[in-house]
This record gives C-alpha cells, sequence and structure tokens, in this order.
C-alpha cells in the first residue's frame, strides 16, 4: 500500500474559508464544553513556555494538589496549562 496522496491539490477553497468570519460558521452540530469535558481533556505537552512567569501563592485544596503531583514531574506546568487552555477559551 502506498502512502503517497490519491491527490496533490488541495480540494479545499481557501479563499472562501478565509473570508469567512466567525459568525459564518455553523457550530450547531458542536456541544458546548462542559466543565466537566474541560476536565477530561489532555494537556498538549511541548508546547513553549512563556518567559514572563510570577511565582504566586495559590490556595488550592490538597486533594487536587496531591492528584497533579501524583502525575509526577511537571505538575506545575500541567497546572499552568490547564488554566492558560481554560483562559484562552474564556477570552473575550
Amino acid at each position: 500500500m502506498s502512502n503517497e496522496p490519491i491527490s496533490s491539490k488541495s480540494q479545499t477553497d481557501w479563499q472562501r474559508l478565509d473570508a469567512m468570519t466567525d459568525e459564518d460558521i455553523d457550530l450547531s452540530d458542536c456541544p458546548e464544553i462542559t466543565p466537566e469535558m474541560f476536565a477530561k481533556a489532555v494537556i498538549r505537552r511541548g508546547l513553549p513556555s512563556a518567559k514572563n512567569k510570577s511565582q504566586v501563592t495559590l490556595r488550592i485544596d490538597s486533594d487536587v494538589l496531591e492528584w497533579f503531583k501524583s502525575q509526577g514531574r511537571g505538575y506545575q506546568t500541567q497546572i499552568n496549562a490547564l488554566l492558560r487552555a481554560y483562559m484562552e477559551v474564556h477570552r473575550c
């Protein structure tokens, strides 16, 4: 079986897509993301980290912190990535 594409020419109408606004996109068949769905999301590793991090004191429930720590090394980065993803989804 060959791994080469059947056609090298894209059949996507890129000009039409580029001209679309957010309002033009039909999302009627896409469910809203619930907090439960968000909680099950997978974090993409290897994303460039922000160079301007701030050290803060943050009160987190003990069981939540212990769960993140149990995930292994990089738990603080994982918490930051989750907070960033939430922020980007809810940005106005």
